[in-house]
């Protein structure tokens, strides 16, 4: 799974990395998020109370069989689950099933059943003889619910949009057990079919291929039946189905087939361009084919997590399509190719249980940087994991290490240990083994534990056999235990024994659960000659000195060049040696260290350098650092630097340059913004600019405002932005015109849209004396379809300052105690009743600012003039031509 992301793209992730995030995860389902992710527990309950496990199998699973018949009115299921299966333990008395909520209607079985119990969590079945373990039986489970997980519903009723009505699955990491009952555990494998039931003309996906569409004549609907005839695990059955436009492709003999609501077909290609690419460079870096007959992928509606590969069918976030008019700014590429990766790590084999949960996302993560620096280069590779290394690295505190059962919900596993974390692991190993032993080692792990579960003394097992080398020290330091090492180097040159030296200390603090470390460090040198040495140095104690003979004093040093070790490292190279580091273009990762150290001076010098790498490094990884550092630092020289800069040709670096300029309240960004705005082409960054203008009060800004409120855009993007600048402007003369446009428009806007509309109408009227107009169409939103809407209704009525909205906000006073409405409602009503405030007239005080910077710079250029003219007497008079000899 990848988790929510923002829409970045490269080298910002849909971790950040957006991930990632975006759609928003569950708030009782935490997950890694491109986009926060979760620090060490704060449950006081002692660990070893907490510890998990994989759950018993007292039943070895063949086949499980579910058909389905959805009501979209009702946001119901009706279901039949029919489970094929044999005792693992010599005989069976009684069966569990994981089934939360489900109103069970009938327990059949192919062996007599004693009775049966319907508990609210599981079905427990009670048959009349002990079932012997060598016999195949059946046990068939008649069912509904209207469930809370699991399975979700996204229809006009609810706020979506009409002729797009969809439901959609997610069963990791325990919800399947919400639509149908089941062993939801990962440490079962079997094969699975799925029929659905639903109206003629939708479309219904599922894993595996499809078998067969028949309609009833009886009902009207139609039966699409689809079987996956390898084994995968329960979380992995998925379903799909609803209103959708698909294009498709083939890679080899493979089917490959990419779904979206029908508004949002057009942006598809943009998203999954690269799918086959994919697919034939993850064969090769693999070594194992393919493994599944098809492949699909489906974008829905508020999807709640950024994917979820599903066997044979991934399903994505809509969040990641975007149109061409934003194509530089972001990317499905991350997205696309981790869930793609785990159609071999976390389909094909599975971690067994929840503590071994990098197995499956560790290895996805990694592969999606490698396919990075497949089609970006490998500079973008290393950037790539730079930026998981920094997510690791910022968490200093947690002592838990990547294995650990000390959890409640397996929904905590999903944090940075086993994404950036467990790709680092990864990454590690396969520099320690070299990239051909390394695949092979992988291949063997993969070929034996295929259609299966595995642990990471599998993954181990693998590399000892076919490597011969041990790794137990490695899984030992980097994955039983907890942390990384903290490593302060310091350099010195010894002129007369000719030796560069090395001192290095571990400075993490040790405990039973943090290690340590012993690990290969590499270490480069560049002498002015020309001569470029590498060296690998065992680093196992806690302070150590290495010395290297070399010819002459080094230019530069480089710890760990290649970028091979988790680590976080306090190296401060001689100021000479950062300057070349700056500018030597065959090592990325030594300017981007050389930014950071210069974006921690915020010195002229600095800034001069940090200007330098903005404008003219080649790669935009680099400029976009080197953007972001100066973003940091507020003087004239980081302005001027800037707005030289605002043309970067890499649409991400000039976005940051634009992000950056909002923060300086000039002229000078004001008649920058106002000409590229004319000639910007990329949505996202005209969105900067439009609301970079809000802040200036010229009078040229408020047409152009009102013209693009009503310009019409992908997501009404840039009517958003005109929106929030109009509400920076805080003039009421724009309230007629965004009611206009709210009003006649809503329906293009996206939820969050509408909900900024709806605060910004509230924030201009609340000085008005006539408000009813604006109180009415928000009272008109109290009933809307989207919890979001509603919400952002009530707190603008309260911000509004309005007391006749009391009466229509009062009855959401009266919700249950944890309804976000309830508080949102009673902080509003509280507002209305609590005495006037003295206004906020943030507009006159921009203008006075405004007029006071003019008076400012007219002040400078009087003062100048007369320098000037002073100068010319003090010269003429020194010449003997003064004008008064005369």
């Amino acid at each position: 799974m990848k988790h929510p992301s923002s829409r970045a793209a490269r080298p910002i992730r849909l971790l950040a990395l957006a991930f990632c995030i975006a759609a928003a995860a569950r708030a009782d389902d935490q997950r890694f998020s491109t986009r926060g992710m979760l620090a060490a527990p704060s449950d006081p309950t002692p660990a070893s109370e907490r510890r998990q496990y994989a759950p018993e199998r007292t039943i070895d699973i063949r086949h499980l069989a579910l058909d389905v018949t959805p009501d979209f009115k009702r946001r119901t299921i009706a279901g039949r689950a029919v489970i094929t299966f044999e005792p693992v333990a010599p005989s069976l008395r009684e069966l569990a099933l994981d089934a939360v909520n489900l109103t069970i209607t009938e327990v059949t079985a192919s062996e007599p059943i004693q009775g049966w119990q319907n508990t609210g969590n599981q079905l427990v079945v009670t048959f009349t003889d002990p079932v012997p373990s060598d016999r195949q039986s059946r046990i068939t489970v008649g069912y509904w619910t209207e469930p809370a997980k699991g399975l979700y519903f996204r229809t006009p009723e609810m706020g979506y949009r009409d002729g797009e009505t969809h439901l959609f699955t997610q069963g990791q990491a325990i919800d399947a057990r919400h639509w149908y009952p089941g062993h939801d555990a990962p440490n079962e494998k079997f094969t699975s079919e799925v029929t659905c039931r639903v109206p003629e003309g939708m479309t219904v996906l599922s894993n595996g291929r499809r078998m067969s569409e028949t309609r009833d004549a009886l009902t009207g609907l139609v039966a699409v039946r689809w079987l996956q005839d390898k084994p995968h695990v329960n979380y992995l059955v998925a379903l799909v189905a609803g209103y959708f436009s698909a294009i498709e492709d083939v890679y080899r003999d493979i089917p490959l087939s990419f779904h979206t609501l029908p508004s949002a077909i057009g942006e598809a290609p943009n998203s999954f361009r690269d799918t086959k690419d994919m697919m034939g460079f993850f064969e090769q870096e693999i070594g194992v084919p393919y493994p599944w007959a098809r492949y699909a992928q489906v974008c829905v509606n508020d999807f709640v997590a950024g994917g979820m590969e599903n066997t044979t069918l991934t399903i994505l976030t809509d969040s990641t399509l975007f149109p061409a008019a934003c194509e530089g700014t972001q990317s499905s590429q991350g997205l696309v190719a981790h869930e793609l990766v785990h159609m071999w790590f976390g389909d094909l084999v599975t971690c067994k249980d929840w503590s071994h949960l990098w197995l499956n996302e560790g290895f996805a993560t990694y592969y999606e940087a490698l396919y990075d620096g497949h089609k970006n280069g490998r500079d973008a590779f290393l950037c790539n994991m730079r930026e998981k290394a920094q997510t690791v690295l910022a968490v200093s505190d947690d002592t838990r290490p990547i294995v650990h059962r000390e959890f409640d919900d397996p929904g905590e596993q999903f944090s940075y240990l086993a994404y950036p974390k467990g790709a680092w692991v990864t990454h590690m190993l396969r520099s320690q083994l070299g990239e051909d032993l390394f695949r092979r080692c992988i291949r063997t792990y993969l070929e034996r534990h295929q259609y299966d579960t595995a642990v990471t003394e599998d993954l181990n097992a693998a590399i000892e056999d076919v490597s011969g080398r041990s790794f137990d020290r490695f899984f030992d330091q980097w994955v039983y235990h907890a942390h990384y090492p903290e490593l302060e180097i310091r350099y010195t040159w010894d002129e007369s024994a000719r030796l560069a030296r090395l001192n290095v200390r571990q400075v993490q603090a040790l405990s039973d659960r943090v290690l340590l470390f012993q690990f290969p460090l590499p270490i480069g040198f560049a002498c002015p000659s020309g001569l470029t040495t590498n060296h690998i140095v065992t680093v196992k104690e806690k302070a150590e000195d290495f010395s290297f003979a070399l010819p002459e004093a080094p230019r530069l040093v480089r710890v760990d060049p290649d970028y091979t070790v988790l680590a976080k490292v306090k190296f401060e190279p001689p100021p000479a040696m950062l300057a070349l580091m700056l500018t030597n273009t065959s090592d990325v990762l030594g300017r981007l260290m050389a930014v950071e150290h210069f974006a921690s001076r915020k010195d002229n010098e600095a800034v001069a350098k940090l200007r330098g790498a903005l404008e003219n490094d080649p790669f935009s990884g680099v400029r976009l650092e080197a953007a972001r550092a100066l973003g940091a630092i507020r003087t004239d020289e980081v302005l001027e630097a800037l707005l030289a800069s605002a043309n970067q040709p890499d649409p991400q670096v000039r976005r940051q340059v634009r992000e950056n300029l909002q923060a300086f309240y000039r002229q000078s960004v004001f008649e920058s913004t106002r000409a590229a705005l004319d000639q910007e082409n990329n949505l996202d960054i005209q969105a900067i600019l439009i609301r970079t203008l809000g802040a200036y009060p010229d009078p040229q800004v408020r047409e152009i405002l009102l013209r693009f409120l009503k310009s019409q855009s992908y997501e009404n993007r840039l009517a958003d932005a005109a929106i929030d600048a109009l509400r920076t402007q805080d003039d009421p003369a724009s309230i007629p015109a965004m009611l206009e446009v709210l009003r006649d428009r809503h329906a293009a806007f996206t939820v969050h849209g509408l909900a900024s509309g709806l605060s910004a109408l509230a924030h201009l009227a609340r000085h008005e004396n006539q408000k009813q107009t604006v109180r009415e169409f928000l009272i008109a939103h109290l009933n809307g379809r989207r919890d979001h809407v509603r919400r952002t209704a009530i707190e603008a009525l309260g911000r509004l300052g309005d007391p006749k909205a009391i009466p229509a906000l009062t009855p959401f006073t009266r919700g249950p105690a944890d309804n976000p409405e309830r508080h949102a409602a009673q902080r509003a009503i509280a507002n209305l009743r609590a005495p006037a405030r003295p206004t906020d007239d943030l507009r006159a005080l921009r203008e006075e600012i405004l007029a006071l910077q003019k008076q400012n710079r007219d002040l400078e250029s009087s003062l100048e003039e007369l320098k000037a003219k002073m100068a010319k007497l003090a010269s003429e008079k020194a010449a003997g031509n003064d004008p008064s000899a005369h």
